[in-house]
């Protein structure tokens, strides 16, 4: 092999370290969670995705170790055994680690698309679709079990149209008074996906609420636990003006427990990771609905997890939690010594 392609193997992009690092990141966080939840499992048909998960996460780290020690890049810390106390009792009932899986999957497979794109490298590309395979074999299993347990809730149906049609009018992109128009395919999967997924973040935000040690986590997890139950049911209210049906919610699964499983860092940690992705998906779904009270709502719950963003932002920075990213050189500060 000659020497400039040797390097360019070895050599990793700014967009390929980004993916790479947090994906290290998100996995160490989910080898400390993934290893908790397969000690108080008892469902026998749920452990062996608690299982099959925590092999999916440790089996990442690896491959992205190797990734880095080739381009001798530094690894992030991320997540050891002190974030994870496996000794802690049951914080969360069997099912809500099932529905935990499956929307942590989904975040996942979403990462690993973007950061394909994002990738020149060919053993990159591959190490992402691998792991997209994965999940998305992790999801099928998951998806199949959810269906047989009490309470699942599948996206609403639609009945098929009779005609092909077009809008004639702008009146389809209704205004915030009189009638408005009976929601759209598009509009009904993202306001029920983001229903689920933002009472997701209540629920988990209840259990760490009880956990937590310090009182600025404790109460950054209350705050969180009111707005994203505020911004679960805004949601849930457009759905019911259609008789459209709502997703479950979580917050019955949560045990009485006090002692929590996991460090403060992790908790900040997990809550920042849900922001993120909250920003992301409510991004998407303003760009697909047509009705200007479901866009002004969504602005309102994007400027909600925008708050929660800030406060996880200053919490892991004051009590030293947040690791750097890797950036480009200080020029400036250099040339000032």
């Amino acid at each position: 092999m000659k020497r400039n392609e040797k390097k360019q193997k070895t050599t990793l992009t700014a967009a390929e370290v980004s993916a790479l690092w947090l994906q290290y990141m998100g996995d160490s966080m989910a080898v400390c969670v993934y290893k908790y939840f397969l000690k108080i499992v008892e469902n026998e048909d749920i452990k062996p995705i608690i299982a099959y998960s925590l092999r999916l996460a440790e089996s990442h780290l690896v491959k992205i170790t190797d990734f880095f020690e080739k381009a001798n890049f530094k690894l992030p810390k991320g997540f050891t055994e002190d974030d994870v106390n496996l000794n802690a009792p049951r914080l969360f009932s069997d099912s809500f680690l099932l529905f935990y899986s499956r929307m942590m999957t989904m975040h996942g497979i979403s990462a690993y698309t973007l950061a394909i794109t994002n990738a020149e490298r060919e053993d990159v590309q591959n190490h992402f679709y691998q792991c997209i395979v994965t999940s998305k074999e992790l999801y099928q299993k998951i998806v199949k079990l959810a269906k047989i347990q009490l309470h699942f809730d599948s996206v609403p149906t639609i009945p098929s149209p009779h005609d092909v049609e077009f809008v004639e009018s702008t009146q389809f992109i209704t205004s915030l008074i009189g009638d408005k128009r009976p929601l759209n395919m598009s509009e009904i999967s993202n306001l029920h996906f983001n229903s689920k997924k933002t009472g997701f973040v209540r629920s988990l935000s209840i259990a760490f609420s009880q956990v937590a040690e310090k009182e600025e986590v404790r109460n950054f997890m209350l705050k969180n636990v009111k707005l994203a139950g505020k911004d679960a049911d805004s949601f849930d209210e457009i759905l019911k003006k259609d008789n459209l049906p709502i997703p479950k919610r979580w917050d019955a699964e949560i045990t009485n427990s006090t002692i929590s499983p996991f460090s403060d860092k992790l908790l900040m940690f997990h809550a920042a990771l849900l922001v993120n992705a909250a920003l992301s998906y409510y991004g998407a779904a303003i760009g697909s609905s047509l009705r200007t009270d479901i866009i002004l709502n969504y602005k309102k719950v994007f400027n909600h997890a925008m708050q929660a963003g800030a406060f996880c932002y200053k919490l892991l920075v004051k009590y030293g939690w947040m690791e750097k990213q890797p950036g480009a050189i200080d020029r400036k500060g250099l040339s000032e010594k």
